[in-house]
């Protein structure tokens, strides 16, 4: 059924951290439940507490190391590939892994931003990840706390006292501003351009296809209720329940790393049938 909603194109994907659990980065959620253990970092907070700012940073450094080993897995290939088939029209991805684009995936809006670029909130200077690491390596020579797991906002859970102690660095181009992770931290606002694209592209879809989320958060669920206000067909792949089931035209409760390779055979073999060749 899904891969009879997919062949007429123009689908739209909205993913969300599900889809990035056999990679190795838990959900909030899902199965692998991170909620249940971890509170990740409010923008508030980070703004206005300078002790839990460089706590963060002290567990983002360590989480930084798990999130650049982790590697796209079958669920980001096959979405890729139906991006290249040319029934996929846009990725909205809610993770801040960078997974669909390492995966192969083109043009892909990064709803909640992205964890390869840091931000200054004084002067707006955008850098590379990579450097601010290099940097805080530099300033950090004995810090040497390891973590198991990362969670999906990059951060792991570190102890006060492994986190005693860690210097954290300012901007350069400004000469000592606080440096922020490019992403949408909780009780921050989505840029409003970013939340208008997503829309249009809602709007041009023939099928919205959600993957691994939960849509419990009105971030990723407005688009949902966008696609089903229009009358746009909302098909849902996810473990366990979302609050868009109720609105889905379809919702298949199974793991995505099989899903979707399995969809993307589906969709070869009725393309075959049909006698239509396969991009090269």
């Amino acid at each position: 059924m899904l891969a009879e909603l997919l062949t007429a194109g123009e689908v739209v994907v909205l993913s969300g951290a599900g889809i990035s659990t056999e990679s190795g980065i838990p959900d909030y959620r899902g199965p692998s439940g991170a909620s249940r253990r971890h509170t990740p970092m409010t923008y508030q907070t980070f703004v206005g507490d300078p002790a839990a700012r460089r706590r963060y940073w002290a567990r983002s450094y360590v989480g930084w190391r798990a999130m650049t080993r982790a590697a796209p897995n079958s669920g980001h290939h096959a979405v890729a590939r139906l991006q290249q088939r040319g029934l996929v029209a846009g990725v909205v991805t809610q993770n801040v892994d960078g997974l669909h684009q390492a995966g192969g995936a083109r043009s892909v809006v990064e709803l909640h931003g992205s964890l390869h670029h840091v931000i200054c909130l004084s002067c707006g200077d955008s850098t590379s990840r990579e450097e601010l690491d290099r940097r805080l390596t530099e300033a950090n020579p004995q810090f040497g706390a390891r973590a198991t797991a990362v969670n999906p906002d990059g951060d792991v859970d570190l102890g006060d006292t492994e986190a005693d102690g860690f210097q954290v660095v300012g901007c350069r181009a400004c000469d000592g501003g606080v440096l922020k992770p490019d992403v949408v931290f909780f009780g921050e606002t989505v840029p409003a351009g970013r939340v208008r694209e997503c829309f249009a592209l809602v709007e041009r879809a023939r099928l919205l296809l959600v993957l691994g989320s939960s849509l419990t958060v009105m971030s990723g669920r407005r688009f949902v209720l966008h696609a089903a206000k229009l009358g746009i067909p909302v098909a849902i792949v996810n473990q366990g329940p979302t609050r868009g089931d109720r609105y889905a035209t379809l919702a298949v409760d199974a793991p995505l790393g099989t899903t979707l390779p399995e969809l993307v055979r589906l969709v070869d073999t009725r393309a075959a049938a049909a006698g239509s060749p396969e991009p090269m």
